[in-house]
């Protein structure tokens, strides 16, 4: 069964950081582009980071770019997204997602990832200021 879990999620300060987790299983994340969205109410999802499968880059949307990071640990089977200098207009359910094949991220994709294959059920990120 695919499947892909997120935790780290929770409240932290404006200028505060914290680490989220995707742990996948069903598959390996190695050969699937990775992308974490955000979604809060009232709004449409948004891409927030994507590493791609096709190569080594890249994608920030310059709303988070400099501040969150995106990384994977094969050994883990796990994704991860560190997001420093939180906002509060970064509050969201946070949701990490996966695309099988060869996939680069840019600017031109998605934003709202509709081509991803696999998902998982969110991570509310709670910035108070």
């Amino acid at each position: 069964e695919v499947k892909l879990v997120e935790s780290g999620g929770g409240m932290v300060e404006a200028g505060g950081s914290l680490r989220l987790s995707c742990a996948a299983s069903g598959f390996t994340i190695d050969d699937h582009a990775i992308g974490w969205f955000r979604q809060s109410p009232g709004k449409e999802r948004e891409q927030v980071s994507c590493a791609s499968s096709a190569d080594s880059s890249t994608y920030y949307p310059d709303s988070v770019k400099g501040r969150f990071t995106i990384a994977r640990s094969i050994a883990k089977n796990t994704a991860y997204l560190q997001m420093d200098n939180l906002r509060p207009e970064d509050t969201a359910v946070y949701y990490c997602a996966a695309l099988s094949g060869s996939y680069y991220c840019t600017a031109y994709a998605s934003k709202t990832g509709d081509e991803f294959d696999y998902w998982g059920q969110g991570t509310q990120v709670t910035v108070s200021s």
